[in-house]
Order: C-alpha cells, then sequence, then structure tokens
C-alpha cells in the first residue's frame, strides 16, 4: 500500500516532480500542460487525477477540479487490484476537496481505503484526519483506539482520550464518557506507564473534570509527577487541586511557595487570598471570559470573624516579607497585595476605609507615573464611597503639586490623576466652566511636553498621548451638557491635531469612528476605520465599532466590503482551524486542540457573525430592489428565503456569544444600541458608568430579538411578493383547482412571529398600525422600532391582499384598505422625521439613519410588491377575460395602486427635496457657521479655549526642540481642512442617499407607466 522508494502515487517521481515544482513556482498553466502530458501516459491513475485537480483549483476552476476528483474518487474506490492507492494519492485528493468544500467526499476516499487496508496506519491517521476536520469526535474516538490497539501507542490513546473530552465539552456525550476515557488511560499505565508531559496533563484534567481531586493530587505527587518539569508550574497545579479539593490551608501553603519563586504573580496572590479565605469562587473559570463579572461582586466570605482576623494577620506578614524580600522594585503585586488585603476587610466590615486610601497614595507615589495604575487601583476604588473617593482624589492633586521628579514622571502623575478624576464620576459633577478649565490644561500640558518625544519614532507611543483622549472625552460631555456645538468640533480637532503628529494611535481613530458617525459624515468614519487596518481576529471584536451605522446608510458598496471581507475570514478562520486542530494532536499538544475546537464554537455562536450573514442577503435584495428578477434571483439562491431563517433557528437552540470588547467604546455609547449623546444630560444620576453592566446585559437581548427579526426578512418578502400576485389572480385557475392558500398561510405565521418579538400580539399589533395611520397613536421620534413597524405594515398588507381578513369602517374614509394605511404610514413619518430634523451640518445624531432605512427597507420591499401586483395583471402571452367579478376586484386594485405609486412618488419627492435644500447649501457658508462656533470674539466662556490653543500650538513649538517631524506636522495641521473634511463627508452621505431616491422614484414611475 505505502508508495515504493522512487515512486509517488504509483508513478515515478521523475515524471510528478517537475509538475510540483510549476506548482509550487505558481506556472499552473505549465503545470497544466505536465499533468495532461502524465494523464495521457497514466489515464486511471488516481494520483494523477487528483495532481490535475489541484492544478485545476488554483487556477480557479472548480467544477472541472470537481469533476475530475470525482472520477479519480470513482477509481479510486473499485476493487480493480491494478488501482495504485496510497496515502500521497488520497492526501492529495483531500487537498482539493477540502478546497472546493467537499470534505465528505475525501472522508469516504479514506473510508474505503481503510477497510481495503484495514492496518494501515497512515491512512487510519489520515481518516482521522478527516474526522477532525469534520469535528466527528466520536468518529474520531473510535478510530483513535483501533490505532491504538494496532500500534500500542501512547498517542493514539491520547488521541482517543481528547476526542472522549471533546464529545463532552463541545458535543452531546455525557458525563459518564470520562469514566471510559479514565479507565483507558489507568489501563494503560498498569501496562506502560506515562511518558510525555502533555498525558499526564491531559490525566490530571479528565480527574478534574469529574471532580477527583484527591485521585488527581495522588498522580501529581506520585511518580507520574516528574514528567511535569517545572517546578512553579507543578506547583500552582497542586495549589489548585488542593483548595478544589477543599483542603485550603495547604493550598494556601502552596501558593505561598509559589509567590516566594514569583513575587509578580497577581493571580497566584489572589488564589492564596482565596485561600486564606476559604473562598473557592477565584478556581471557577467565568461562564463569560469577554464580560467577566465586577469584582466587588466576586466574594463570599464563610468563615467566623477570629478566623478571618487571624488569616488577614498571616497574609499582611507574608506580604511584608515579600515586600522586604523583592528586589525588583517595578514589582507590583506585593503593594497591590497589601491593598487587596484591606479591601477585603472593609468588605468584612471590618476595615478602615482611611487605610485604604492611605495604602492608594503609597502606591501612587511609587507607581502613579504608570499608564496601568488607574486599572490597577479600580477594585479598591469600587469599594470606598464617593467622600473617600474624593478625599484620594484631593491627596492625588496636593502630591502632584509638591511632586519634584523628573518631567516624564511628572506628567505620567499628572495623567493618572485626570484618569482617577473621570473614574470615580467626578467629572459629571463639575460645573461646565470648571471642565472647560480641565480640558484645557490637558491640551497646554500635551502641547508643553512634546519635547519628551523628539527623539521617539513614529511608531513609538508618544509621551501624554492619552491626554488628547481624555481631553475629547471631557468636550464631548461639554458638548452634552450644553448642546453646544463648538465644544464637538473642538473635540475632532484635538484628535485630528494628534493624528495630524502620530498617526498610530488607535485610540483616535475609535473616537473619530463614532464622532463623525454621530455628525452624519459617515464616508469619514469609515475612512478612519479603515485606517486602523483591522485584520484577522480583529474584524470580529472592532467591526462592530463601524457596522451598525453602516447598515443603516446609504453606502452600499462599503458596507458590501465590510462584510465580505468580515465572512470571508470568519469562514477561512474555521476551515484553518480544523488544519490547526490536527495539527495539534499531530504535535501532541491536547491542552491546544480543546482550545482551538472551544474557540471555533465561540465564533461559530457569535452574535455578530450571525447577524452579518443575516444582513449580507438584505443588502443584496435592498440593492436590487428596483428589479423584481434579480430579487427573485436572489432569493431562490437564499432558498426561497428561508436560508437566513434557518441561520436563526440553528443559534436559538444554542445561545449566542458576545465578543466585542466593549472597553473599547467611548463613554457615551457603551454598546452599539445605546448613544447617550441622543438624549438630554440628566445630571449626576445620568453619568453612564453605574448603568454600564445592565445595558450590556439589555444589549445582548436586543440583539438577540434583532437577529430574530432581521433573519425573517427574507422569507417575509419572498411570501409576500408570491401572495400578493396570488391574490390578483383568478380565483381559479384553468384546471379549476383551488390556488395555493399555504403562502398565505404560512406569511401570517411569520407575521405572528414578527409581533411576538416586538412583544405584541398579532391583533394588538394590527390594532397599533391602525392606531398609528389613523392619528390615535401620536408621532414619536423615530427609531428602530418604527422600521420594524414599518416592515410589518406593509407585509400585513401582502398578507391581506389573499385574507381579506381586515374588515375597515365605511365611515372611516382614511383608512379604507391597507393599501391606504401603508401610504398614510410613509407619508406620514416622512413628513414629521424631516419637519423636526435640522440641517445636518448643525443637527449631529440627526434622523437621516432612519429616513435611510425607511426608505430602502419597507417602502422598497411595498414596491416590490406592487410590482409583482403588476407583473400579474398583465401576464405575458395570456388574455385578458371580459366581464366577471374578478375584473372588478382587479380594477379597484388596479385603482388602489395607482394611488400607491402616486402616494409614494410624493413621498420620496418629499425626501429628495429636503436632501437638495441641504446640498444646495454652499459648502463655504457651513464652513463659516462651524467655524463661528469656536470663534471666541470677546466671549469668556463656551467653545473656542481648546481651539485657541491648538491655533498657537504652531508658534509654541518653534520656541521648544520638538524635533524635525512633529514640527513638521504641526505647521502642516489645518483646522480648516478638518472643517471641511466634516462637511464633505456629510454632502458625501446625503449624495449618495439622493442617488438611491433617486433611482427609487424612476423605478416607481417606470412601473406606473405600465398600469
Amino acid at each position: 500500500m505505502a508508495s515504493k522508494f522512487g515512486l509517488a502515487g504509483g508513478i515515478p517521481e521523475r515524471r510528478v516532480r517537475p509538475i510540483w515544482d510549476a506548482v509550487d513556482s505558481r506556472q499552473f498553466k505549465n503545470a497544466l500542460k505536465l499533468s495532461t502530458a502524465l494523464l495521457s501516459k497514466y489515464p486511471n491513475s488516481p494520483y494523477a487525477l487528483a495532481l490535475k485537480a489541484l492544478i485545476l483549483e488554483r487556477m480557479g476552476k472548480n467544477e472541472e477540479a470537481l469533476s475530475v476528483c470525482l472520477n479519480a474518487k470513482e477509481i479510486l474506490c473499485t476493487n480493480d487490484s491494478n488501482v495504485f492507492v496510497d496515502d500521497l494519492t488520497l492526501s492529495t485528493l483531500q487537498i482539493v476537496f477540502q478546497r472546493l468544500d467537499h470534505l465528505e467526499l475525501a472522508t469516504s476516499c479514506y473510508e474505503y481505503a481503510c477497510t481495503k487496508y484495514p492496518n494501515n496506519l497512515e491512512v487510519m491517521m489520515g481518516l482521522f484526519s478527516c474526522y477532525v476536520r469534520e469535528y466527528s469526535f466520536v468518529k474520531q474516538q473510535q478510530i483513535a483506539i483501533k490505532m491504538y490497539k494496532i500500534a500500542g501507542e501512547e498517542r493514539f490513546l491520547l488521541w482517543a482520550v481528547c476526542s472522549i473530552q471533546l464529545q463532552v465539552c463541545c458535543g452531546n456525550g455525557g458525563g459518564k464518557l470520562f469514566q471510559l476515557a479514565e479507565g483507558l488511560l489507568k489501563k494503560h499505565i498498569a501496562s506502560h506507564g506515562l511518558h510525555e508531559p502533555e498525558a499526564l496533563s491531559v490525566y490530571i484534567s479528565l480527574l478534574e473534570q469529574q471532580c477527583k481531586f484527591g485521585d488527581a493530587l495522588e498522580i501529581l505527587c506520585g511518580k507520574l509527577g516528574s514528567l511535569m518539569m517545572i517546578e512553579v508550574d507543578k506547583l500552582r497545579l497542586q495549589g489548585r487541586l488542593l483548595a478544589r479539593a477543599g483542603d485550603y490551608v495547604a493550598a494556601a501553603d502552596v501558593f505561598q511557595k509559589v509567590l516566594v519563586l514569583c513575587p509578580d504573580d497577581w493571580e497566584c496572590f489572589l488564589q492564596y487570598l482565596g485561600c486564606l479565605l476559604e473562598d473557592g469562587s477565584i478556581f471557577i473559570k467565568d461562564s463569560d471570559p469577554i464580560h467577566p463579572l465586577k469584582s466587588t461582586e466576586c466574594k463570599n466570605f464563610q468563615i467566623s470573624e477570629e478566623l478571618f482576623d487571624s488569616r488577614m494577620s498571616q497574609a499582611v506578614d507574608f506580604v511584608r516579607k515579600l515586600m522586604v524580600e523583592a528586589n525588583d522594585n517595578s514589582a507590583r503585586c506585593p503593594y497591590l497585595a497589601h491593598l487587596e488585603i484591606e479591601r477585603r476587610k472593609l468588605l468584612f466590615g471590618k476595615g478602615d476605609a482611611d487605610k485604604v486610601v492611605e495604602d492608594l497614595m503609597q502606591y501612587f507615589i511609587r507607581f502613579g507615573h504608570l499608564a496601568c495604575f488607574t486599572s490597577d487601583v479600580e477594585r479598591f476604588l469600587e469599594v470606598l464611597d464617593y467622600n473617600k473617593k474624593s478625599e484620594f482624589l484631593k491627596k492625588l492633586v496636593k502630591e502632584c503639586v509638591g511632586s519634584v521628579s523628573g518631567p516624564t514622571k511628572e506628567l505620567g502623575q499628572s495623567i493618572t490623576v485626570f484618569k482617577i478624576q473621570n473614574s470615580i464620576g467626578d467629572l459629571f459633577a463639575l460645573p461646565v466652566n470648571d471642565l472647560e478649565d480641565i480640558a484645557v490644561r490637558m491640551i497646554e500640558m500635551f502641547c508643553k511636553n512634546l519635547p519628551l518625544s523628539k527623539e521617539l519614532d513614529v511608531q513609538e507611543s508618544m509621551h501624554g498621548e492619552e491626554l488628547l483622549s481624555l481631553a475629547c472625552n471631557v468636550l464631548v460631555q461639554l458638548f452634552w451638557r450644553t448642546r453646544d456645538l463648538g465644544y464637538l468640533l473642538e473635540s475632532i480637532m484635538i484628535l485630528e491635531f494628534g493624528l495630524a503628529i502620530r498617526r498610530y494611535v488607535w485610540q483616535y481613530k475609535i473616537l473619530l469612528v463614532h464622532l463623525y458617525s454621530y455628525w452624519s459624515s459617515l464616508p469619514l468614519a469609515y475612512e478612519r476605520y479603515k485606517s486602523l487596518d483591522v485584520k484577522n481576529i480583529l474584524l470580529e471584536t472592532v467591526s462592530p465599532h463601524i457596522l451598525p451605522q453602516m447598515v443603516a446608510s446609504p453606502l452600499w458598496a462599503d458596507l458590501s466590503d465590510l462584510l465580505r471581507e468580515y465572512l470571508k475570514f470568519m469562514d477561512d478562520h474555521f476551515r484553518e482551524s480544523a488544519d490547526l486542530t490536527f495539527l495539534a494532536y499531530r504535535h501532541r499538544n491536547y491542552s491546544k486542540v480543546i482550545e482551538f475546537v472551544q474557540f471555533k464554537e465561540r465564533l461559530q455562536r457569535s452574535s455578530h457573525y450571525l447577524m452579518a450573514k443575516i444582513e449580507a442577503p438584505i443588502l443584496q435584495l435592498k440593492q436590487n430592489s428596483n428589479n423584481i428578477d434579480e430579487v427573485e434571483c436572489i432569493l431562490e439562491s437564499l432558498r426561497c428565503g428561508t436560508h437566513p431563517l434557518e441561520l436563526s433557528n440553528e443559534i436559538r437552540s444554542k445561545s449566542l456569544t458576545f465578543n466585542e470588547d466593549l472597553k473599547l467604546r467611548p463613554w457615551w455609547t457603551p454598546t452599539s444600541d445605546k448613544n447617550y449623546l441622543l438624549g438630554p444630560f440628566e445630571g449626576v444620576s445620568s453619568c453612564p458608568r453605574e448603568n454600564t453592566h445592565n445595558q450590556i446585559k439589555q444589549t445582548e437581548e436586543n440583539v438577540v430579538k434583532t437577529v430574530e427579526k432581521r433573519s425573517l426578512l427574507p422569507r417575509m418578502i419572498y411570501l409576500s411578493i408570491y401572495s400578493a400576485s396570488e391574490s390578483v389572480k383568478e380565483n381559479l385557475e384553468a384546471n379549476g383547482a383551488l390556488v395555493d392558500s399555504k403562502l398565505s398561510l404560512e406569511l401570517k405565521i411569520l407575521l405572528e412571529r414578527y409581533t411576538k418579538i416586538l412583544d405584541f400580539s398579532f391583533q394588538d399589533a394590527v390594532e397599533l398600525v391602525l392606531g398609528f395611520s389613523s392619528g390615535q397613536k401620536p408621532f414619536e421620534a423615530p427609531s428602530p422600532d418604527l422600521i420594524d413597524w414599518m416592515n410589518f405594515a406593509v407585509f400585513l398588507n401582502a398578507w391581506n391582499l389573499n385574507s381579506h381578513e381586515i374588515k375597515f369602517s365605511d365611515t372611516d374614509p382614511s383608512s379604507t384598505s391597507t393599501w391606504n394605511l401603508v401610504n398614510i404610514m410613509f407619508r406620514k413619518y416622512v413628513t414629521e422625521t424631516i419637519r423636526c430634523t435640522g440641517p445636518v451640518v448643525s443637527s449631529p445624531g440627526s434622523h437621516l439613519p432612519f429616513l435611510v432605512q425607511l426608505v430602502t427597507e419597507p417602502l422598497a420591499w411595498h414596491v416590490l410588491i406592487i410590482h409583482s401586483c403588476i407583473r400579474s395583471l398583465h401576464p405575458s402571452g395570456r388574455k385578458k377575460k371580459k366581464g366577471g367579478s374578478v375584473d372588478q376586484s382587479n380594477t379597484q386594485l388596479l385603482h388602489e395602486m395607482q394611488n400607491s405609486i402616486q402616494s409614494l412618488c410624493d413621498t420620496i419627492e418629499m425626501v429628495t427635496r429636503w436632501l437638495k435644500e441641504q446640498l444646495n447649501t454652499p459648502d463655504d457658508e457651513k464652513v463659516e457657521a462651524l467655524f463661528s462656533s469656536i470663534l471666541r470674539n470677546g466671549r469668556n466662556d463656551g467653545p473656542g479655549k481648546v481651539f485657541n490653543i491648538l491655533e498657537s500650538s504652531s508658534s509654541l513649538v518653534k520656541d521648544v526642540e520638538v524635533g524635525a517631524r512633529i514640527l513638521e506636522a504641526v505647521q502642516s495641521w489645518s483646522p480648516a481642512g478638518v472643517v471641511r473634511n466634516i462637511i464633505t463627508g456629510q454632502r458625501s452621505l446625503l449624495s449618495d442617499f439622493l442617488k438611491l431616491c433617486e433611482l427609487k422614484l424612476k423605478s416607481l414611475q417606470t412601473v406606473r407607466l405600465q398600469l
């Protein structure tokens, strides 16, 4: 079975080598020519066919490659003894089948080869790799045990054990499978022992998962424990096992030994303290590693007061000893440990808040210049009341004033004071004038300390870089409180000023993405997002900063690129993840096997990934909504719109994961569906920091609802188009059979499901929509919910065309049909939205995204339904029937559609007039208006102070040595350029929306001509 020396797949190697050389050098045409010549000599060689298929796939000829591969598979799976089968042939076929997304065909080839050569380890390992790539954990286990029985090698047994663990952790296997794995290992140890460190780790993790901590300790402290070569790692594991077993005293002693060896191990100290307090919660993995619980929530005191005092005294003595013995002045853990002890005392009710403040001051004197200081002490500030926090802040300010350290350290300490002030929420309680002064001091400090960075490379972080981000946050808060546009403009200017000096600061770019989005300059926001150069897994965590805004925008080409890049990365990652998993098996790194599989599972359940997979086809429908034939083709490719629905149903059986790193988001938009700037400032009580945790939970619930709502759209569009079309056709077909009502019935079921997501019953939702149109329900500020209700009204109309279940009163002329109901809703909400929306340039957070979504989604779906009805009224090659009630009803329908088309045209023309008014205002006039918001003109208060500092920065840096690069950047920076870019971005967005409206209007006029 194995290839003989000098042969490759049964063919002399000298004939094959030139082909591989051509493939490796990407000379595919030459490789194909050589491959064709080889096939003429070996026409029935599976390997020669596999080579040709590989070349065709690399050339992008996937259909031909698959055909050749299937031919090779057919020859391979015959019982002809002359057919040469070896692992090289099988692996080549596997590569091609896998790249063509037909891994199951490669698996069947290996399965056949295993039946033909039942004891061949190479083929069995190939089959195992296929099962790994398919995530078939049970089959992995079965083939691994077969290999173990044949070869008796420890690695194959561990492959089987790891496959069993995956069945329980990532599959549907029960906990009893662990007993099977344990039994296999015990039997092997009894006869052969263990020889690999990873084997010991697998065995202990298996026992841990069964809560057999005593058995695991016995193994670790026994003869097999010598396999773990690094003493500190062995002690950490021993301490954890002792703690999980409930022997906290022994565990604390072990963790003490670790801390003596590694005095800066903060996690180990928390485990040590947890053992002293007999609190095992720290050893339990958090169910959500992205958004862990706050430290103040993680407390569990079950010991007596006397024991607590004794244990804390013991901890204090040990920490003092560590401080004395620690020679490294940069080690922060011993000092943080001292603070943590005081924090625990406070939580227990026996601490002294003044002592915590005193210790925090000592920590500040030693480490206050470090950028990590604020995050270090955050957990300790949480246990202090507001008065103590304010006292601590005053002491910090006093310490900074009297500090005589070097300029770099002084700068670091000053930044820390600003960050602490922001962290404790003190800024929200300050008067506007004080906030202005803080922002001015930050900018002055940044400019003053530019000389400290003159020797740094452009890719190195500058000293004081954080000051601009902090100042931006203050200025945005000032805008929120005063609604003075100048503060918002200054916040953007200082960030652009910082990027002019150093263009690699991602924090500035993230802030600008949100500020530009908020100010309707989305093209500029997208440019800043692209400059982040987001790649690989960061697409999962960073793209949520821009994607929600893009979905509700007319920038369809950019949105398409964004979705395509993200989905391509995810799909490629899932393929590569399987390869990495098998590689981990081959390298005997079994903890990585489980880690890779669990990470893949987490990404597959990502709410962001699911949303992108649903939004991609919806975008296609929007892009082609003026052509019903194209829409029907897209819906057919989505299996009549059921594919997104199936995705949503599949995910609903599992819990979605939320992988965005929310710490990167600005304070004013803690989650994607929350923006404090859209609402009024409500005083200190509205401080966002206090509500973040609840807001995250609420957002996660909203995302699940949004995913389900959006997944219903393609199917409801399909059903609406065809259900409405059926309503136009004759009641009887030519053969006399009744028209199929299944479409209408399914549409009603989906409408009921849609209203349930909106927290309404179907009947209540119908009554609410009727209330909207009749004016019983007053107009409210546009929100995503209104788009959902407009979608519902559009699909309700399509359903009612067939069912006629919604009856209207003859006394109410405004609501004679669902057609009229939809017309009124579109006209009403567009009119009211435009009326309460000011000029985009002076109205940040405008209702433009609502108008865009209204026109490109519910209105577009409504036009498609009209088009479908008209097409059914005039079927090609079919004569109209004379007279009859059907013609009469269709005449009425024709009249209603004519009214609808006219109403929609009027509505869209209203939007286009508003857009043209915005676009007709000269840019120079807009620039002047924006600049006027930051010009002082003798005023003592209001925006402009920060702008004055930026304007004078060019002359300031001339007097000090800042280096040629910084000097050039400061002198070339143009505030006028920043303002013009904002206006250009707004103009681009409005122009793109205007083009969409004009195309929609043209489409409606074309439809009207067909009537």
